[in-house]
C-alpha cells in the first residue's frame, strides 16, 4: 500500500472515532437525556434528613408570586426515637400544619426509624397564607424540631400543573378558594290589604238600615191594617 493510502485510511479512521465519542458525549448529557437537577436537601445531625423540599404555588403561576403555598418534603428519621417538627418558615411566612384529613396539628411527628411525607393527597400538610417567593427560583425555608435542633435550606419553588396537566407537583398546590354562590332574592310577600278594602270572593256586611233581600217585611208597631170601607146603603 502507498504511503498516500495509508495516511488517508489512518485520516478517516480518525474522523470516524472522533464522530463516535462526540455522539456519546451528546447523548449522555443531562439536556439530552432530560435530568433535571435534585431539589434541595438537608441534613440535621447524624439522624434527620430532609429530602425533595420544594414550594408550590397554584396552578398557573408565574414570575414574582404573592399567595398561598404549600410545602413539599421527605423528611426521614434513623434515631430510635420520633421527630417532632414544630414550624416551618419561608422567608417571613409560617407554614400551618394540618393532618391527612385536614384537621389542625400542632407539629408533625417523624416516627424512629422511619419518614413522613409532607404534602400531597393523604399526607399531612404545611400551607402557607401568603408566601412572596420567585416561581422557579429558590426560596429560603427553616425547619425547627422540637428539641431545638433547625436547618435551613433553598427550597425550589415551582407551581402546581392543575389536573389537566404535567407534571411532578401535580395536585400537590394550595386548594383554590371557593368562590360562593349568589343566593336568589326571596320573592316579595303578597301585599297586606289596605283598611277598608273588600277581600275578592268575600260577602260584603250590609250597611245600617239597608233591607235584606228577600226578608218579609216587618209591620210597623201601632199600625192599623188598612180595610175597605163597606159600600154606602
Amino acid at each position: 500500500m502507498s504511503r498516500s493510502l495509508r495516511r488517508g485510511s489512518i485520516a478517516a479512521i480518525a474522523a470516524i472515532a472522533i464522530a463516535s465519542l462526540s455522539s456519546c458525549a451528546a447523548g449522555n448529557t443531562p439536556d439530552t437525556l432530560q435530568i433535571k437537577p435534585d431539589n434541595a436537601a438537608a441534613t440535621i445531625g447524624t439522624n434527620l434528613r430532609l429530602n425533595n423540599i420544594v414550594v408550590v404555588t397554584g396552578v398557573g403561576t408565574s414570575g414574582d408570586y404573592t399567595g398561598p403555598a404549600n410545602v413539599v418534603v421527605n423528611i426521614s428519621n434513623t434515631a430510635d426515637t420520633a421527630a417532632e417538627l414544630q414550624s416551618i418558615t419561608v422567608g417571613t411566612s409560617s407554614a400551618t400544619f394540618a393532618d391527612a384529613a385536614g384537621a389542625p396539628l400542632s407539629s408533625i411527628v417523624v416516627p424512629a426509624g422511619g419518614s413522613v411525607v409532607i404534602g400531597g393527597q393523604g399526607n399531612p400538610s404545611a400551607s402557607l397564607a401568603a408566601a412572596s417567593v420567585h416561581i422557579g427560583g429558590f426560596a429560603p425555608t427553616t425547619f425547627t424540631f422540637k428539641d431545638g435542633q433547625k436547618v435551613d435550606a433553598q427550597a425550589g419553588v415551582s407551581p402546581d400543573s392543575g389536573e389537566n396537566g404535567r407534571g411532578l407537583y401535580k395536585g400537590f398546590g394550595p386548594t383554590p378558594t371557593a368562590v360562593p354562590t349568589k343566593s336568589a332574592t326571596p320573592a316579595s310577600p303578597a301585599a297586606t290589604p289596605s283598611a277598608g278594602a273588600t277581600t275578592p270572593g268575600a260577602t260584603g256586611t250590609p250597611s245600617a238600615g239597608a233591607t235584606t233581600p228577600g226578608a218579609p217585611t216587618t209591620p210597623v208597631a201601632g199600625a192599623t191594617p188598612s180595610a175597605t170601607a163597606p159600600a154606602a146603603h
